[in-house]
C-alpha cells in the first residue's frame, strides 16, 4: 500500500509517508522481460524466459508508525499548524520531521523553527523511532513543541 501524504488511517491522524522523501514500494511483482521482448506481446510460452523479482511486503502500516502531537509552544510568534495529531514513520530523522513541520505551517526558509520533546532540543540525526523509545510519555504519544524562537525550557 503506497500511502499519500494526506490519507487519515486513523480518526484524527494523518499519515506522513515517505514517498515525497524517498521512492518506496509496497508489495509488487515486476517483470523484466529480455530485449528481443520488449515491444511485442509475449506469449504464454516464453513467460518461462522472465525473471521476476518480488520486492518484499513492507510490514503492516500500524507496526511502524509513531503517533507524534505536534503543538505550538504557547507564547510563540509562529504560526500555528493546521493538524496536530501525525502517525510518522520511525525510520525518518528529527531533521526531516521538523522540515515536514516547516512545510506544513509554510515557514520561510529564513526564519527558524526549534522543536522540542520534554523542554530540550533532540539531535537532528536521531531517527523519529530513537526519540519515540527514549522520550515517549505513558499514554503511547510523543509529544513534540515546536517555537520560533529558541526558548529553552518555555
Amino acid at each position: 500500500m503506497i500511502v499519500g501524504f494526506n490519507t487519515v488511517v486513523k480518526p484524527g491522524f494523518t499519515v506522513l509517508s515517505q514517498s515525497y522523501l524517498s521512492f518506496g514500494c509496497s508489495q509488487e511483482t515486476f517483470l523484466f522481460l529480455p530485449s528481443a521482448h520488449c515491444c511485442k506481446p509475449v506469449p504464454t510460452s516464453d513467460l518461462s524466459k522472465l525473471s521476476v523479482h518480488t520486492i518484499p511486503e513492507k510490514p503492516d502500516l500500524h507496526t511502524y508508525t509513531l503517533q507524534v502531537i505536534v503543538e505550538k509552544v504557547s507564547g510563540s510568534q509562529i504560526v500555528d499548524i493546521d493538524k496536530r495529531k501525525y502517525l510518522v514513520p520511525s525510520d525518518i530523522t528529527v531533521a526531516q520531521f521538523m522540515w515536514i513541520i516547516r512545510k506544513r505551517i509554510q515557514l520561510p526558509s529564513e526564519k527558524a523553527i526549534f522543536l522540542f520533546v520534554d523542554k530540550t532540543v533532540p539531535q537532528s540525526s536521531l531517527t523519529m523511532g530513537q526519540l519515540y523509545e527514549k522520550e515517549k510519555d505513558e499514554d503511547g504519544f510523543l509529544y513534540v513543541a515546536y517555537s520560533g524562537e529558541n526558548t529553552f525550557g518555555f
